[in-house]
């Protein structure tokens, strides 16, 4: 064996073909720069180059201003897109996590890094139209989310990735947010009488895939993603892409350097734990609660998963968003609904908040709709 030719590639890296997969991710960051150009976030860039200085100026920020920054991954969702051959959507996932939690505190997302973790790149090109799939999504997601993706680090992990195919990969982030202090949501603004307006999540979002994958898996064996459902097939539509609302609920209730057009006084990512935990936890400290009524259908393959794996309506809804994935409390529903019909995005009128720390949901669910769920807060 010849250890001087690479003796890096020869051990399963081959630093070339990495370099080429990190300048094609720097190539689409800087595409999404674009976003924050003439506001906070703007990225400064000494020299070009995809190892070079990205930067932001904070100079001269007023008295009150605030930053944070959260981490999240696209979970197992990632196996999904491996399952079916198609990467173009899971950066949607991936920003929908870390850009969309931001707007929960009342902050504006301005910048993301990531960090993709691989098996390996191999030592030919093979592997790079994968990573091009990536970036597409990554300025695409990025758009949605009125953000600037300041970097994109590409690690070779050998063994320790697993995942479905001969391309395996996780992908993890973190998102720079900035609020001004009387933007910051605490909990304390939420009052009795206040409506619940939900905005309409079309497919799983990205929680709940290792009860969905075990549910797919235990009808239809190893190869579910390929069993046809309708037009499509089981592995597309749970590949189904989250919705981004960061840009629409900033607009809302107004951003670092904006004033919004309506008063938002509570805001819940329905992501893991549901209806009941995420809306709980926003509702915990006013120690008030909430009488969901009229919430939104599920997506269709989301109701065919929980009537396959027998799923009952109480778990379903800790489970899964069913049909929501995120939940505005506001005392100006009208001008809400107003907005998001402009914006393109499917909203109504839940239901409202009431005295009793209980969130009371009529289900949606296949078990037995109309039935209803208490869950304490």
């Amino acid at each position: 064996m010849n250890m001087t030719a690479n003796a890096y590639a020869i051990s399963g890296v081959d630093v070339d073909i990495e370099a080429e997969a990190s300048r094609i991710m720097y190539e689409a960051s800087k595409q999404t720069f674009a976003n924050r150009d003439g506001r906070i976030g703007a990225v400064v860039t000494p020299f070009d180059d995809f190892a070079g200085l990205k930067m932001v100026s904070v100079e001269n920020l007023p008295r009150g201003s605030f930053m944070s920054v959260g981490f999240d991954t696209a979970g197992t969702k990632v196996e999904i897109a491996q399952r079916v051959g198609k990467h173009d959507t899971i950066a949607f996932d991936l920003l929908a996590m870390v850009c969309d939690d931001a707007i929960l505190r009342g902050g504006e997302p301005i910048l993301v890094g990531t960090n993709l973790d691989i098996k390996s790149l191999g030592s030919d090109e093979k592997y790079l139209p994968i990573i091009r799939e990536l970036a597409v999504g990554y300025v695409n997601a990025a758009r949605e989310a009125n953000v600037a993706i300041i970097n994109g680090e590409i690690a070779q992990m050998g063994s320790l990735v697993h995942g479905w195919g001969d391309f395996p990969y996780h992908w993890g982030a973190a998102c720079v947010w900035v609020a001004r202090k009387e933007k910051l949501f605490t909990g304390e603004e939420i009052k009795k009488g206040d409506s619940v307006v939900v905005l309409r999540e079309n497919g799983f979002r990205n929680n709940g895939f290792s009860l969905i994958r075990r549910i797919f898996e235990e009808a239809h064996g190893a190869e579910w993603h390929t069993i046809k459902h309708g037009a499509s097939t089981l592995g597309l539509l749970a590949l189904t892409p989250s919705k981004i609302y960061s840009r629409f609920v900033v607009g809302l209730h107004g951003g670092f350097e904006s004033e919004g057009s309506c008063k938002i006084h509570g805001v819940a990512h329905i992501t893991g734990g549901g209806i009941p935990e995420k809306l709980g936890r926003v509702l915990r400290r006013s120690k008030l609660g909430a009488n969901l009524s009229n919430l939104f259908e599920p997506a269709e393959i989301v109701s065919h998963c929980q009537k396959l794996g027998n799923i009952p309506d109480m778990d379903a809804y800790r489970a899964w968003n069913m049909g929501q994935g995120m939940a505005l409390v506001t005392p100006e529903p009208d001008k809400v609904l107003a907005e998001a019909k402009s914006a393109g995005i499917d909203a109504q009128i839940a239901g409202e908040i009431t005295g009793e720390p209980q969130v009371i949901i009529e289900s949606k669910g296949v078990e037995n709709p109309g039935q209803r769920l208490v869950f304490d807060v």
